[in-house]
């Protein structure tokens, strides 16, 4: 069989360092391909990361280019996140990034390059278009690629899938790549870590309003219903006795923030919510459907049932789930395969 061609995206971390090197080790002829997504004035990350990237490509003596998707992720991605905030949700911009930036406008670049296949280094797997949990729990990215379709999964390889990361990080220091103890990037997709509410001020203005108790009473002063997030604790501000405040909902229109005492208040707590712009790995299941979810990334799978009401799908859990949030995602699993997902309405 004729040597198969993979383009690996590489980040400039530990991951797609080692997803290129078990690429080439496995026989394909690899080529790297490094994505600048966001600009900054100054030094930043980004300048780093591709300078990592040039080094391992070295190393592994691959080919390596870049592509700019700055424009593109600014439109399709950061300013659509930005609508959301500015009325009063909370999205999740990664599961935006993967859909319309990773496996579009990357999967399409690559094959451009006459790639067979793309491989990142998601810890996750694939089998036959299905997408499937990555074996190191902890790590398992499963969650931010439900809105991937399965046929650009048949030409995705995840290499790191059936590893932990303990192995990815020793089998990199074993081969000597220089990435082998980078720290992880954490943050926004391809913005990184940030101090939250100084860096979205940069582009919503901050408006300030009342915190207000589900009764009406006024308790304080927030800076914007922006820059808040239902279950949020820290930065609330709010003197007095008795303990924490929490959020607990918003109304856009009057400017206020709902907050309420206790890490467990009833207002917290919701048993059902409604599914929008749903997409499914394969194809749409038939309703109703009695699976597992997850309400945000690091939540355990819970039971519940999904029901079609009127074209529109609803989720009924078996047990009430704490600080559910509007425009972040939920995704359904049946066992080990991730069926797909949706955007949260409640």
């Amino acid at each position: 069989m004729a040597q198969k061609t993979v383009v690996v995206g590489l980040s400039g971390g530990v991951d797609s360092s080692l997803t290129a090197l078990l690429l080439k080790e496995r026989g394909y002829r690899v080529i790297g391909l490094f994505m600048k997504n966001w600009e900054e004035e100054g030094p930043c990350q980004a300048e780093q990361d591709y300078l990592d990237v040039v080094s391992v490509c070295g190393q592994l003596d691959i080919p390596h280019y870049t592509v700019n998707f700055t424009k593109e992720y600014w439109e399709e991605v950061f300013s659509e996140c930005l609508k959301e905030y500015e009325a009063g949700h909370t999205p999740n911009p990664d599961i935006l990034c993967n859909r319309e930036i990773k496996f579009k406008r990357f999967f399409n670049k690559a094959m451009e390059l006459g790639a067979d296949y793309l491989a990142t280094g998601h810890y996750c797997r694939t089998q036959e278009g299905r997408l499937l949990r990555g074996l190191d729990s902890g790590k398992d990215q499963s969650y931010f690629l439900y809105a991937v379709n399965s046929e650009v999964l048949k030409r995705v390889l995840f290499p790191l899938g059936e590893l932990n990361k303990s192995e990815v990080r020793a089998m990199a220091k074993c081969a000597g790549l220089k990435t082998a103890e980078k720290r992880d990037s954490t943050g926004i997709c391809f913005i990184g870590k940030r101090n939250f509410k100084p860096f979205l001020s940069q582009f919503i203005a901050k408006k300030p309003g009342s915190f207000e108790k589900l009764s009406g009473e006024v308790v304080g002063v927030h800076e914007g219903v922006a820059f808040y997030t239902i279950g949020q604790r820290k930065g609330l501000d709010i003197g007095g006795a008795g303990q924490a405040w929490f959020v607990v909902g918003k109304d856009v229109k009057r400017n206020v923030v709902y907050v309420e005492q206790g890490s467990d208040h009833p207002a917290l707590f919701k048993s059902t919510l409604q599914v929008l712009d749903a997409s499914w790995v394969s194809t749409e299941p038939n309703f109703p459907l009695k699976c597992t979810a997850k309400v945000r990334y690091r939540s355990p799978d819970v039971a519940c049932k999904i029901v079609k009401e009127k074209n529109q799908l609803r989720v009924l859990f078996d047990e009430p789930q704490r600080a559910i949030t509007s425009r972040q995602a939920i995704v359904f699993y049946q066992g080990e395969e991730c069926l797909g997902g949706g955007t949260i309405a409640v």
